[in-house]
Formats: C-alpha cells, sequence, structure tokens
C-alpha cells in the first residue's frame, strides 16, 4: 500500500512524466502487435530515411525495378513511398488472389489525389470500394458488357474490327512491304470504335457539340478527352500523396490540370450520353451497355451513370491496346514463335480465316 502511494503521489506531481509513460507503453503495446505471428512480417525492400523507395523509382519503367527486385525478396514484398507503405505483387498467382479472391480486403486502399478526382471519388468497379455499389455496378457490367451473352450480343462489332484491321495491315504490307508498321495506330482507332459501339450503339460518324465546353470536338479530340488525359492524369506525380501530413502545401498547378481533365472528360460523356438518352426516349433500341443501364440501371445518379459507361471505354480503349501491344512485341522478336503460331493455325483453320470458335481449339 505505501509503495502504491508513493507513486501515485510521484505521478501527481509530475504530469509530464505520467503522459510519456503512457505514451511509451502505447508504443510498445502496438510493436508487440506488429510483431505478432498471425500477421508475418514482409520482405522490406531497403530505402533512406522519410522518402523510403522513391530515389529508387525515379525511372519511367518502374515495372522493370519491380521485377529486378522480385528476384532478391521475392512475389511479395512492401516498398515506402513516402510516408506510404505499398505492398507490391510480382506474379499473376499472388496477382489475382489479391484483386479476385481477396479483393474485399484491398478495395478500401488509397488512391493518389489525382486518380481520386478522375474517377469521381472511386466511382468506378476497378477502384471502389468492396460496398453495395461496387456490388451492383459489378453485376451490371457482367450483365451488359462482360458476361457470355453481352459478349454474344456484341460479336458482329469484334467480327467488324478484325475485318478492318487486317485490311489495313494487308493493305499497308502491299504497298509498302519494306517500311516498318506502327500497330498501335490501326489497334487504337480499332479498340476505341469497338468500345464506343458496345457502349453506347455506334461508332462517331461526325463531330459532336460539347454543350458545357461550347465547342464541337471530333472523333480525335474525343479520344484524347476520354482517353489520353485521364491516362496521363493518372500517372501524374503529386508529391503530396507521398507526405499526407503536408497535403496543406498547396500543388496549385497540378490540381487545376487534373481538375481540367476531369471536367472537360465529364461533359463529353453528359454531351454522348445526352445523345443516346434521346435516342431511347424516341424509341430507338440499339445493342449497347447504355440501353441496357437505361433500363436496369434506374437507380444510378447521372454522375454514376457516365462513370458506368465511360470505364468499360477507357478499358477497352487502352489496357486491351496495351495488352496487345506487348504480345506483338514478343511475337515480333522471335522467328520460330512466329512460326509455330503459324502451324497452329494452320492445322485448325487450315486456309480459312481465323475465328472466335478457333481460339478454344488451338494448343
Amino acid at each position: 500500500m505505501a509503495t502504491t502511494a508513493i507513486i501515485k503521489d510521484f505521478l501527481q506531481q509530475f504530469p509530464s512524466i505520467t503522459i510519456a509513460l503512457a505514451l511509451l507503453v502505447f508504443l510498445l503495446l502496438k510493436k508487440l502487435q506488429k510483431s505478432s505471428p498471425r500477421n508475418p512480417s514482409l520482405p522490406v525492400v531497403p530505402g533512406l530515411p522519410l522518402i523510403g523507395n522513391l530515389l529508387q523509382l525515379k525511372d519511367k519503367k518502374p515495372h522493370q525495378t519491380f521485377t529486378r527486385w522480385a528476384e532478391v525478396y521475392g512475389p511479395i514484398y512492401s516498398i515506402k513511398t513516402g510516408a506510404s507503405t505499398v505492398v507490391v505483387l510480382n506474379t499473376t498467382d499472388v496477382a489475382k488472389e489479391a484483386m479476385v479472391t481477396r479483393f474485399p480486403s484491398i478495395s478500401t486502399r488509397k488512391l493518389s489525389n489525382a486518380l481520386k478526382i478522375l474517377t469521381s471519388d472511386k466511382c468506378m468497379v476497378a477502384t471502389s470500394d468492396y460496398n453495395e455499389f461496387h456490388k451492383t455496378t459489378k453485376r451490371y457490367i457482367l450483365s451488359g458488357f462482360l458476361g457470355a451473352n453481352a459478349q454474344k450480343r456484341f460479336r458482329s462489332h469484334r467480327d467488324t474490327m478484325i475485318k478492318n484491321m487486317v485490311r489495313t495491315l494487308h493493305s499497308y504490307t502491299k504497298d509498302k512491304p519494306l517500311q516498318a508498321f506502327n500497330f498501335r495506330n490501326v489497334f487504337e482507332n480499332e479498340l476505341f470504335g469497338l468500345a464506343l459501339k458496345q457502349t453506347l450503339g455506334k461508332d462517331l460518324e461526325s463531330p459532336v457539340y460539347v454543350e458545357e465546353l461550347g465547342t464541337t470536338l471530333s472523333r480525335e479530340e474525343i479520344f484524347e478527352v476520354l482517353v489520353l488525359d485521364p491516362l496521363m492524369g493518372a500517372i501524374d506525380v503529386d508529391w503530396r500523396d507521398f507526405f499526407p501530413y503536408l497535403r496543406w502545401v498547396p500543388n496549385k498547378s497540378l490540381q487545376m490540370k487534373i481538375e481540367r481533365m476531369f471536367n472537360r472528360r465529364k461533359a463529353v460523356m453528359k454531351a454522348l450520353v445526352g445523345q443516346e438518352k434521346k435516342r431511347i426516349a424516341s424509341g430507338e433500341v440499339l445493342n449497347s451497355y447504355v440501353d441496357f443501364l437505361s433500363s436496369e440501371g434506374k437507380t444510378s445518379s447521372e454522375e454514376e451513370l457516365n462513370m458506368l459507361i465511360w470505364e468499360p471505354i477507357i478499358e477497352t480503349s487502352d489496357t486491351t491496346l496495351v495488352t496487345t501491344e506487348w504480345a506483338m512485341y514478343e511475337l515480333a522478336k522471335n522467328k520460330s514463335h512466329q512460326d509455330q503460331l503459324y502451324q497452329e493455325i494452320e492445322s485448325v483453320c487450315g486456309s480459312d480465316k481465323v475465328t472466335e470458335e478457333n481460339i478454344s481449339q488451338l494448343p
């Protein structure tokens, strides 16, 4: 009892020490919590104080750095980007497990300020938290766009795209057989057309007047607003993302640039969807995602509807393009793989053209 009284009297006379002791206990508990066997720690790539691994990521091709680190630290490791800890996944299997099997556990991940603005604060299936909005919009996109039945309805659009690409390639190799060919130009144009047909029901055959911008935009300008600008904005680096405690420091030029991209994209989508709403109201029905959402997504707000339609446009126009581009690049480097692919196609199709039905038959 006497000892207890002495300690109590000491703590009352020195409150600052009391606070310090409480803080020390708190930190010790946190450390014990982190070192708990229930939460095994990941390999950590060594970095510098305060900035972590930022200087090691200044290369414009960070995936090459991630690959090198994977050879040392394994398929899963963590890095520090300023005040934030980032977990890097380096194989298809672990990425699939994180993005599909365990998506609810990572859905609340932080987005950069630019992505938060460009996605209307996670108003996209790919970036939203695992909540009712995510479940509902994922159901929409599977039923009306990516699902088997939807893809059957869009088959004619894909067939047209393939014919256009093949015709362009044959024409170029016939006219300029010795000149290098830029595949991206053809793929980019055709994939954007496919995205528009699947989402809006038709490609853009004439310029579109955008009321909120007070101007008329061509198809090329609309592609820039809907695809290129958001992609460039998404990778713009705002140093405040790495040091949240300095977010009060203004970065007006970047903020204004991202907000301008967002507002232009929003205005163009409003104009495009507005045109299709008038068409639907007039009784004209097309095989498109916007037609599907007009009947199934009636509870969605105008902003959510525009975002739902914009998401497959940018993902079809970019993700598919990059995947195809890489596949063609790897194939172009290896003559033996080209010969093997030709033989496999010939064994299945003979002299006929390759169709989607043939794909499952190829080795």
